[in-house]
């Protein structure tokens, strides 16, 4: 059935017909399917606009979900949507050429925000942070001329993992990104459907299919982040024990707030013995 070319959308045109590729890709499909059901991200009549940053998460994201529709499992209507902030090297035509060679509706917006970022960032800082809260209000924004109920990012499994231990380590807080927000003005749905997917299977899709990947680290930030070195710790655990980040992430989905120390979460004081 994957097989037939006039019954796939043209993002999966050249798929690989080996086994293993068709192993992940019903694994990649049923993962966002569960994703998208288990947190209630379908409502009737609604437009997504889903974020391509030409990375493999993204390229994967799109992808799957114009599987899920054009198998009549998506009833949503989807605006692909690539924001060019700037960035020295930036390959302009890529995103563009790519979307219109598979007849998949797009807007590119180009907003230089990396001007911006470059002008208020002390030297020898990362810009992460404050590019991507200007990224994320120029794609509110986008979301909100084209009539979008929702805007979908790539983040996956172990993007989720890594944001809880940050915010571990660092934060001093247990959180991390949720599948499902409305964002601060209260106006639009934040949906992230790749919430169940590993890393490595976005990376093995995304070469078999041998998509265009642009890098993420052109203004040349990524080196020494704080992500990077959870990253590393992540990646040892895995080493020393293969499932230890599916585990975890299980455990996010499993939680006891009487077994914590929030109080705002379990009312302790409240709390009685039996007196039988």
């Amino acid at each position: 059935m994957f097989d037939e070319t006039d019954d796939i959308h043209p993002l999966f045109h050249g798929a690989p017909k080996t086994t293993e590729f068709k192993k992940l890709r019903k694994r990649l499909v049923s993962s966002v399917r569960e994703a998208v059901d288990q947190y209630g991200m379908i409502e009737e009549g609604a437009k997504w606009l889903v974020c391509l940053s030409g990375g493999k998460d993204s390229y994967t994201l799109l992808a799957i979900l114009y599987e899920l529709k054009w198998r009549g499992l998506l009833p949503v209507e989807l605006l692909a949507c690539n924001l060019d902030q700037g960035q020295p090297g930036f390959p302009a035509t890529v995103l563009p050429t790519f979307l219109e060679e598979r007849d998949v509706p797009h807007r590119i917006e180009y907003q230089d925000t990396y001007s911006i970022v470059m002008d208020k960032v002390p030297a020898g800082r990362t810009f992460c942070a404050l590019c991507s809260r200007l990224r994320r209000g120029n794609l509110y924004r986008v979301a909100r001329e084209e009539g979008c109920s929702a805007v979908v990012l790539g983040h996956h499994r172990d993007d989720i993992l890594e944001t809880f231990f940050m915010n571990l380590f660092h934060g001093s807080r247990l959180a991390t990104m949720p599948p499902k927000l409305v964002n601060e003005e209260g106006d639009l749905f934040v949906y992230r459907p790749l919430a169940h997917v590993a890393e490595a299977d976005c990376e093995k899709f995304a070469r078999a299919m041998d998509y265009p990947i642009i890098p993420c680290d052109l203004c040349g930030s990524q080196d020494g982040l704080q992500r990077q070195q959870v990253k590393a710790i992540l990646d040892g655990w895995e080493k020393n024990a293969p499932g230890r980040r599916q585990k975890m992430f299980r455990a996010l989905m499993n939680t006891r707030p009487s077994h914590l120390l929030d109080p705002a979460l379990f009312d302790f004081k409240g709390l009685a013995r039996r007196d039988d």
